[in-house]
């Protein structure tokens, strides 16, 4: 028994030890997995000055190196039943722990087939179950036999996909999730598509989203110079978040103006809405009319330089990652509103790896929840990241013509502006909405699908 626990365990060290040096070739790009000693970190390092985006940002398939064969030879139970084990025909080994088995019985009474989602109870699962009997069917699936006479039935596909091996898990999660991402400074090579073929080509669509997850920015040439067209590219993702500055917002100089962006004045790099508690995970914008002079967009990709701060003044990281800032926003527009929210300017996950940015100067709000001598630390803090956001080795400057539409990463990169003059009429013109990160990634997962089914 003990045997063959020690053999799978060993099979997935061999497997472990394999990814750390593979270059996996089916991918476009050269692609480098990392494994940190005691803190499995899996990354992948480009560099966008070194090749065109349209190299880095090809239709990917997923990695075919090191699979099991989804053939099954056997199938049996080991530790008193508490787990099965399946033996692959290529030699390969997983274990599968009956309660999770029994928790993801497939048959009618315990799934809805047509929801795609779990009946069973979990007030109902006996987390100590174990298995009384398991097989292979003529078919060869794996057939499990509980002490309540219940069965279940598991395709082999099915199951190599949720093998609980290391590299098993890392290349499911990283197809659902695309947590990879392309770092870049002022050398960033701006990916660029045509409005048109995102919204009538899948291939495009799905080249542009993959795009915008891993670089954080897609700029769209051709769209027409009326508002409007973002309606178009919400539809095509589903649909596009509404908040109190209504479904789409005009960017121009107005008289008496409740947001500054709705001025001529220069923008300091920020996020948009960490007033909100979830701030929107795109931003677009559809310029429709352009000043002559000044007006330049200004980009910087706040993870890159988060991760800088942290290597230079692992203190003023420390300071930003812990302590929480408060934002208000009061006015009316698409109605009346009076928010309030408290956000860390950099946010990271479990792992210490930076996940969200949320700093905006104009609605940092005058009052601070946090003791009196910790204020100057949190400003010097605070001063030494926004001198790295400004440093001109990490910002990229552009402008936009008339029928640019710019999508970025809300989350992940700073924007702003350059200050442009006052005309008698308006001078320039953009076009703005926000969408979820949940929408975006749906309609991604749902292309990559449809266009490998035509494959």
């Amino acid at each position: 028994m003990w045997a063959t626990i020690a053999k799978y365990l060993l099979w997935t060290k061999v497997h472990k030890d394999l990814l750390q040096t593979k270059v996996h070739k089916d991918y476009k790009v050269r692609t480098w997995l990392q494994v940190q000693k005691g803190n499995h970190n899996y990354r992948r390092h480009f560099s966008l000055s070194r090749r065109s985006w349209q190299q880095a940002s090809g239709i990917v398939q997923p990695v075919q190196a090191l699979t099991m064969s989804a053939a099954i030879q056997k199938v049996e139970t080991l530790e008193a039943n508490q787990f099965v084990c399946v033996h692959w025909e290529d030699g390969a080994e997983s274990l599968y722990p009956s309660v999770w088995l029994r928790d993801n019985c497939q048959c009618p009474a315990c799934f809805l087939h047509s929801a795609q989602a779990r009946k069973l109870p979990l007030e109902d699962l006996d987390v100590n179950v174990t298995a009384k009997d398991v097989g292979l069917t003529e078919t060869k699936k794996v057939y499990i036999i509980w002490p309540d006479d219940h069965s279940s039935e598991f395709e082999p596909a099915w199951l190599k996909k949720r093998c609980f091996s290391e590299h098993a898990r890392a290349k499911v999660q990283e197809k659902l999730f695309l947590s990879e991402c392309q770092y870049w400074g002022s050398d960033l090579q701006l990916p660029t598509m045509t409005f048109e073929e995102v919204l009538h080509s899948d291939e495009s669509a799905y080249k542009w989203l993959v795009t915008l997850k891993k670089v954080g920015i897609v700029l769209l040439t051709g769209a027409a110079s009326t508002q409007g067209e973002l309606l178009k590219l919400g539809q095509r993702l589903g649909f596009l978040r509404l908040t109190f500055y209504g479904p789409t917002w005009q960017v121009q100089d107005k008289v008496d103006a409740n947001n500054v962006a709705y001025t001529t004045e220069k923008l300091s790099f920020h996020t948009d809405y960490p007033v909100l508690q979830f701030p929107p995970g795109i931003q677009l914008l559809h310029c429709i009319k352009q000043t002559p002079t000044g007006g330049e967009s200004e980009v910087v990709d706040g993870f890159y330089v988060a991760n800088k701060l942290k290597e230079q003044n692992p203190q003023a990281f420390q300071i930003l990652t812990s302590t929480y800032v408060d934002f208000t926003d009061i006015g009316v527009d698409y109605c009346d509103f009076f928010m309030q929210s408290k956000q860390r300017i950099i946010d990271v996950d479990e792992k210490g790896q930076v996940v969200r940015i949320n700093l905006n100067n104009a609605t940092r709000d005058t009052i601070f929840d946090i003791p009196a001598e910790n204020v100057k630390p949190f400003y010097a803090a605070l001063k030494d990241y926004v001198d790295l956001l400004n440093s001109l080795d990490n910002k990229y400057t552009y402008k936009m013509k008339p029928g640019d539409v710019v999508v970025f990463d809300n989350w992940r990169l700073l924007h702003g502006r350059q200050s442009y003059q006052a005309g008698t009429e308006v001078s320039r013109h953009l076009e703005g909405a926000y969408a979820d990160w949940d929408v975006v990634m749906s309609r991604l997962r749902i292309l990559q699908k449809n266009i490998l089914s035509r494959k």
